[in-house]
């Protein structure tokens, strides 16, 4: 990347010092379980890197790993999403990290955040250098990657560069918290009322239901009915899945066919249903593809992953936010008596049961039959009582849908940005004030 401001460049093997990771002796519990995050690829889900399910103590940390102080660069070196994604970051707190990263302290003239930015603008080409180890595996040759030259401004204009996409980046980041937080909050409702019923209970006993007013509670029955399956509210349902919505299958259209790709069509599998909204999408078909491989899901249907290797760890379940094609791994469930917003959290709700009931298909594969996915029960009142209980759930699906939205716009004013800044095509002082704005 040349810059049009006569800045200097290095090679990036110069611009920091390189650390590799390991991964603790699984065996010895006493590395395992403590505070300190263990990174690996699936910890890496934006710019910032603060956390991971994986958690080692002290003695872990010194033990087969190595703990990096906060500001450390991280980007996977080795890996299966690296031949369709680079993913790197920054950590905002100290954290240990496995053999398929590197690890960048960047030396003292070079601002740690500048030179994590540096290194995103150049995904593109180091993507390309990108090798296969076999099986899938994607390999980027840490000698390759030093080489790249790296612009390297005065520091003033590295901690303004910073600053700027930072901004747009925190705010992606306070975005992708809050959508958390609201999803936690919806989970827990639906748990509450749908599960174990906490307002049949409440009035039940006498008491108004918390955290709902009185023409909500006037929603809830105050007492229970046998199922043939178990107590259930009264004038409630206890079906199978199937009773409550269709289920579609999807496909691959031909990729011999150019005339079925590339168009507007969003083709989602698995590995895009990252969130409880699926509405990005790596691949795009054409409107002749539906029906020639693939079909639609339905504004409102929920979609279930029932096929692949991740599936032995988790059943991924999103909600289309639009119309939306599908692969063969995805199960599409069109609502038929329940309210599009109680379909999807019934799923999210029910996700630690489906998984338990996940089958081998071989060579690590995972299945989720149809029958055991539409011989899931739930528990609904009519759908005359559906849709006003279901609007708060409506109304928290909504927000996170408005708040990822303006976290893609983000995104791509950061994403178009960037390499202009790192050329220094733009001039930093006409731009600090929108970040500021942003911020």
């Amino acid at each position: 990347m040349a810059s049009s401001k006569g800045w200097s460049t290095r090679p990036l093997k110069d611009c920091a010092v390189w650390y590799s990771g390991g991964t603790p002796n699984k065996s010895t519990p006493r590395y395992w379980g403590g505070t300190i995050p263990w990174i690996s690829a699936k910890s890496i889900t934006g710019f910032f890197i603060a956390d991971s399910e994986d958690r080692v103590t002290d003695e872990g940390a010194r033990n087969g790993t190595r703990l990096m102080p906060t500001n450390t660069i991280l980007f996977i070196v080795r890996g299966m999403s690296l031949k369709s994604e680079f993913r790197m970051g920054i950590t905002t707190r100290p954290v240990t990290f496995n053999q398929d990263l590197k690890a960048l302290v960047a030396v003292e003239d070079v601002v740690p955040a500048f030179l994590a930015y540096a290194i995103k603008a150049r995904t593109d080409e180091i993507l390309g250098l990108v090798g296969e180890a076999g099986h899938g595996t994607g390999v980027l040759p840490t000698d390759r990657i030093q080489s790249l030259e790296i612009p390297i401004p005065p520091l003033p204009e590295q901690r303004a560069i910073a600053h700027i996409l930072g901004s747009l980046d925190d705010k992606i980041e306070l975005n992708r918290r809050m959508n958390e937080t609201l999803e936690a909050m919806a989970r827990a409702l639906f748990k509450s009322w749908f599960v174990d019923f906490d307002p049949v209970r409440a009035k039940a006993e006498g008491r108004q239901p918390s955290g709902m007013d009185a023409e909500t509670a006037k929603l809830f029955p105050s007492e229970f009915e046998d199922s043939g399956l178990g107590e259930v509210p009264k004038g409630w349902t206890c079906s199978p899945l199937g009773d409550w919505a269709s289920a579609l299958s999807g496909g691959t259209p031909s990729k011999s066919n150019p005339s079925l790709w590339g168009g507007d069509l969003p083709w989602v599998s698995p590995k895009v249903m990252t969130s409880m909204h699926a509405d990005e999408a790596d691949d795009f078909v054409t409107a002749s593809a539906v029906g020639n491989g693939t079909r639609i899901a339905p504004l409102g249907s929920t979609l279930v992953m029932v096929r692949g290797m991740g599936l032995h760890q988790e059943v991924r379940v999103s909600q289309a936010r639009r119309e939306v094609t599908f692969n063969q791994d995805v199960k599409a469930l069109v609502p038929k008596a329940i309210e599009a917003s109680l379909l999807l959290f019934a799923l999210l709700n029910g996700q630690e049961e489906l998984l338990g009931r996940v089958e081998s298909s071989g060579h690590g594969t995972g299945k989720l039959p149809s029958e055991i996915l539409l011989g899931h029960r739930i528990t609904l009142p009519p759908i005359s009582r559906q849709k006003p209980l279901a609007q708060t759930f409506d109304a928290l699906n909504d927000r996170i849908g408005a708040a990822r939205q303006e976290a893609r716009t983000l995104a791509k004013t950061r994403d178009t940005l960037l390499p202009q800044l790192l050329s220094g095509e733009l001039d930093i002082s006409t731009i600090e004030c929108f970040a500021g704005a942003v911020a």
